[in-house]
């Protein structure tokens, strides 16, 4: 336990109390309405993490909107989630993000000159939902549909210092201690063995930049767990690849006063796990390829960093040396909390993480800007009542949908 802040606020869990915290953001979101955005695919109304997030969700009576936006190839499957979702108590809407009525709305969009018919993934369906969301909520909270250790302080701590007005954050980031239980032992790869090196790596190479000293404040940058004010929302640019969670805090370090950005202890967290990959086109290869592409891009934006051959070529001889240490302190941590720790392995994937920052080092001097979905301010310029147009499609498809149900 410990009581180190950062140049972003850290709101430790020393122990609070949970009860008062859920009757004060109970009565807060009378006056300052909430919602939870959940983006999902199908395939996980079909595992057992879902139901356990939608179960916890009924007895959150300070979250007053639920958003999914989903992701379903068939009629079928839309009304199943429909029908799955339907237990909720709060006002629930399900996004139909590749239906044919948002489909239409999208269509139209790029018509003004926005395309985001090209783009998919877990970002579109963050920027559809976001939209809904600014019309039900100022505040809303954003965690993925595969968590397997949720539970109602969830939500509450990531909403509860937004609503707190004498508070004064505007975006609020979880982080959490990823222990696996079967066998104990640690996990998230990928923040513990590429980015922690390489954000080290980069500081040697360039500097104590203020990005850089922002980036490395998170204690887990990667979580895709975290709240945010309708205001930011509107303004925020979502990124379209696997380097969303980096992105995004690129965005709101572009955005937002450090004052008013905090980061908040969720605990013990785990959640599915993604393979390595066989290359830097799938697994998690890919993402810690965006995620280099996300951190160099913003180095140069933010920074004035100009990225060379030769920097990346140093920045992999740095990394290598840098995750090295990490993997041994890794394992003394490890050894001393009795959790199952394959030093060898470990630095096996810290090898092939090592390739990625040449791949990737080409791939961002191939395309160093790497297209991101504008933001909502910029859609409604083009179509000024498109979030209105987005509520209704949804409201239409699942009317279609109960309606269905109960002819079925």
């Amino acid at each position: 336990m410990d009581y180190k802040q950062e140049i972003i606020t850290t709101i430790h869990d020393f122990g609070c109390n949970l009860e008062f915290l859920e009757d004060r953001l109970t009565q807060l979101s009378e006056e300052s309405p909430t919602a939870v955005l959940i983006p999902a695919l199908y395939d996980e109304l079909e595992r057992p993490a879902l139901a356990q997030i939608r179960d916890h969700l009924k007895e959150c009576h300070f979250v007053k909107t639920v958003i999914v936006c989903l992701y379903a190839k068939t009629k079928e499957q839309y009304i199943k989630a429909v029908n799955f979702f339907s237990c909720l108590p709060q006002t629930t809407r399900i996004i139909w993000e590749n239906g044919p009525r948002v489909t239409e709305l999208l269509e139209k969009l790029e018509a003004g000159g926005i395309d985001l018919l090209n783009y998919k993934g877990k970002g579109k369906a963050v920027w559809l939902g976001l939209g809904v969301a600014t019309l039900e909520a100022e505040a809303i909270a954003l965690h993925d549909a595969d968590i397997i250790t949720y539970d109602r302080s969830y939500p509450l701590k990531l909403l509860f210092p937004l609503l707190e007005k004498e508070f004064g954050i505007a975006f609020n980031k979880a982080y959490y201690a990823r222990i696996g239980n079967y066998p104990r032992s640690f996990h998230g790869r990928v923040v513990r063995l590429f980015v922690a090196p390489l954000l080290t790596a980069l500081t040697e190479m360039f500097g104590y930049r203020d990005y850089l000293r922002y980036l490395s404040s998170y204690r887990y940058p990667l979580s895709g767990e975290f709240a945010l004010t309708s205001d930011l929302a509107l303004n925020t640019r979502i990124p379209c690849n696997w380097g969303l969670e980096v992105g995004l805090l690129a965005e709101v370090y572009r955005n937002v006063a450090k004052k008013r950005i905090s980061q908040i202890d969720l605990g013990v967290f785990d959640h599915k796990h993604q393979v390595i990959g066989k290359s830097t086109d799938e697994g998690l290869r890919k993402m810690c390829r965006d995620i280099l592409r996300s951190v160099l891009r913003t180095l140069t934006e933010t920074e004035q960093v100009v990225i060379s051959q030769e920097h990346i070529h140093a920045l992999r001889v740095k990394f290598r040396r840098k995750a090295q240490d990490f993997t041994r302190q890794y394992f003394v941590d490890a050894r001393f909390n009795n959790l199952q720790y394959d030093r060898h392995q470990e630095e096996v994937i810290t090898e092939v993480f090592e390739k990625v920052i040449e791949e990737g080092g080409q791939h961002y001097f191939q395309d160093p800007a790497k297209a991101q979905i504008p933001d909502w301010t910029r859609a409604l310029a083009v179509m000024p009542e498109l979030r209105e147009y987005l509520k209704n499609a949804t409201i239409a498809d699942e009317k279609e949908a109960k309606g269905l149900m109960v002819t079925h």
